[in-house]
């Protein structure tokens, strides 16, 4: 599993550091720089989140069967 959790401090940092490269080359500005960091290290990692649990899923009275 390559790479921080989404959430997690290293992730904020490596995003942040992404997102500063990107507005810096001209690639993307503002909000698009920042969409764009998060899409490209959640390409790196291969998924968009992971559920740990069935905490995950909201309580257990309205998760679906």
């Amino acid at each position: 599993m390559p790479g921080p959790r989404p959430g997690s401090h290293a992730y904020d940092v490596q995003r942040a550091r992404l997102r500063k490269r990107l507005e810096d080359t001209g690639e993307a500005v503002d909000k698009e720089a920042d969409d764009r960091a998060n899409e490209i290290l959640q390409e790196e990692r291969g998924q968009k989140g992971v559920l740990r649990s069935e905490r995950g899923l909201g309580p257990k009275g309205e998760r679906e069967r």
